[in-house]
């Protein structure tokens, strides 16, 4: 699977767990450690949780394993890193806060509704 694909499905799986305000980000050229980014927010602690571990488990069952994840001990953002892909999902608060996407703001960004799932 390629990143971009992968970042398609990361997107995809979020929505199933009803992800808000999905953004794929291709940083292909702006950055050394990864091409695309996916943000997602999640209204709750809960939710956030979901996300993760449906996100999680499915890829492992396509043989796709995070190289690292952090912050699942206090669910405000966590951060999966698949190497060229890397997943953002955080509570709107954290992703108001810290404009991920004002930083990126040279990225090409694909916005992804529920109403393509």
């Amino acid at each position: 699977m390629t990143a971009k694909e992968t970042a398609k499905r990361i997107s995809e799986l979020a929505l199933e767990k009803k992800g808000k305000q999905i953004v794929i980000m291709d940083i292909t050229g702006l950055s050394s450690f990864a091409d695309y980014f996916v943000i997602i927010t999640g209204t709750s602690n809960v939710q956030i949780k979901a996300i993760t571990d449906h996100i999680d488990n499915e890829l492992r069952l396509e043989n796709i394993y995070p190289h690292s994840k952090e912050g699942y001990q206090n669910l405000r953002w966590v951060l999966m890193d698949y190497s060229d892909v890397i997943v953002h999902i955080l509570d709107h608060e954290s992703r108001e806060f810290y404009g991920i996407e004002n930083l990126w703001a040279d990225a090409k960004m694909e916005f992804i509704s529920d109403e393509e799932a």
